[in-house]
């Protein structure tokens, strides 16, 4: 118990002792005593003692130290807190993000150590943090538990975890600006010590920032403590280079490209026909069903979007399995998205189905071989039909580099189109905000669509006095 009932008494001088200085003091009712060598180690502490009580803290009863070195003597280490945060976002996160959290405090935990004398290999410690201390597992008994507990791990692995668990600093030095920007300045750098992308630095800033407000939940550290270092995460430009976006023929030419990489490429034809006419997410793709789709013989048809199954590893599933199925990005899990396609979509889904029919729970693509579409699956098929398309000087450009290529030109078609952009976000799954942000080139270059029409009408006015 805490109490400001405190009372320092003086040294007294015991004859015949090793340590004759004895400091004595009251707590409440309890009395606390400490015996020294010197009398100048008793003047001291008692000084120290002294100043806790001019600072109007409180003293614990039972240990008699003031409340700020009993925080301090009871602040758990750097590495024993960032499991228990892990442990604690786990059930509730998604394996995509899991898996971010783990990275983002595997970057961070090996630059607060107290010094680096016997460190693992940097790979190695890596691989103990991210594979093993930040990853839990379901045991039989229905609880979450480290993955260490729930199987042997390698020795290296052992004394990796061992090292950082003797090494790590408490996080209540976390409000020392020094160690704070040794945290900070880690986010910046990859494991080779090299710089890492604007964009890697932005999605691991924020775990690192949750995990010291779960610091001062906890009551470790009295406030977040990232306003007392100058820091900032470089800038990033979230804006599309439209340089390598493909255009509509171009589109349309890869796609047939891709559906024409033998057995694979006619198997996912309509798949990458869905990321360009739907602007599509490849999870939404791979998750899309026949109950979403209507599909009539001619005209427009809709895919009422409901789901999607991110590929994360098998190693951040509740399932075990490599593809995680949730809700919408970043839309609660019954929300739903509406999405009118044109008739070559609705066509290309038909002849789909009509060739390849559906998977048992009516998901409409599937791996050439069965199972689940994979990132390497698609991603391969997509560099070949790459090129077939592309001369070698744009092959070796970032022109159509990815599938996701194929959203990024669905929602530009859109947008020069003249459809609105609240309408084109609510197609895409996006909010207003993040479509001007990242498609602000696409919308600000159609302006003059606008101003034109504005004009006519001003000038149908002036006519019509």
């Amino acid at each position: 118990m805490l109490t400001y009932d405190v009372q320092v008494w003086g040294i007294r001088k015991r004859a015949n002792r090793a340590r004759a200085y004895q400091l004595r003091w009251r707590v409440g009712a309890q009395p606390h005593s400490k015996s020294y060598t010197l009398k100048a180690q008793a003047d001291g502490r008692r000084a120290e003692l002294l100043t806790a009580l001019r600072n109007r803290e409180q003293f614990d009863t039972v240990t008699g130290l003031p409340s700020s070195e009993l925080h301090e003597q009871q602040s758990p280490t750097w590495y024993v807190h960032a499991c228990a945060y892990a442990l604690m976002k786990w059930p509730d996160a998604s394996a995509k993000h899991r898996a971010s959290i783990a990275d983002a405090l595997a970057t961070v935990t090996p630059a607060l150590v107290s010094d680096s004398r016997g460190a693992p290999a940097p790979r190695v410690l890596r691989r103990a943090l991210y594979s093993w201390a930040f990853s839990f597992r379901i045991a039989k008994d229905g609880s979450l538990v480290p993955r260490t507990q729930h199987e042997e791990p390698p020795p290296e692995i052992t004394a990796a975890l061992d090292w950082i668990a003797r090494k790590s600093i408490k996080v209540n030095e976390l409000d020392t600006p020094t160690v704070l920007r040794r945290a900070l300045d880690a986010l910046k750098l990859k494991l080779d010590g090299k710089p890492a992308a604007a964009n890697t630095v932005h999605r691991k800033f924020p775990v690192f920032t949750n995990c010291l407000r779960y610091a001062v939940e906890r009551e470790h550290l009295p406030a977040l403590p990232l306003h007392k270092v100058d820091w900032k995460a470089p800038e990033t430009d979230d804006e599309v280079d439209f340089r390598f976006v493909p255009g509509p023929a171009l589109a349309r030419r890869l796609i047939a490209a891709a559906g024409s990489q033998g057995r694979r490429g006619q198997h996912l034809h309509a798949f990458f026909g869905c990321l360009y006419y739907a602007a599509m997410r490849p999870a939404e793709v791979t998750d899309l069903r026949l109950t979403s789709c209507t599909l009539p013989e001619s005209g427009w048809g809709e895919l009422v979007l409901s789901s999607t199954s991110p590929q994360t590893g098998s190693a951040w599933t509740d399932s075990g399995e490599t593809h995680d199925s949730r809700g919408l990005k970043k839309r609660a899990r019954r929300v739903t998205r509406s999405v009118p396609i044109p008739p070559v979509l609705v066509r290309m889904l038909r002849d789909h189905i009509a060739t390849y029919g559906v998977a048992e729970d009516g998901r409409l693509f599937r791996a050439s071989r069965g199972g689940r579409v994979t990132n390497k699956e698609y991603g391969e098929i997509w560099q070949e039909a790459r090129c077939a398309v592309l001369s070698a000087s744009e092959a070796a450009s970032p022109l159509a580099e990815v599938p996701y290529s194929l959203r990024h030109a669905g929602v530009s078609l859109w947008l020069t189109s003249g459809v609105s952009p609240t309408e084109v976000a609510r197609r895409a799954g996006h909010s207003t905000a993040v479509l001007y942000r990242f498609y602000a080139k696409v919308i600000y270059g159609s302006q003059h669509q606008s101003n034109e029409k504005i004009e006519r009408a001003l000038e149908t006015a002036e006519g019509t006095e």
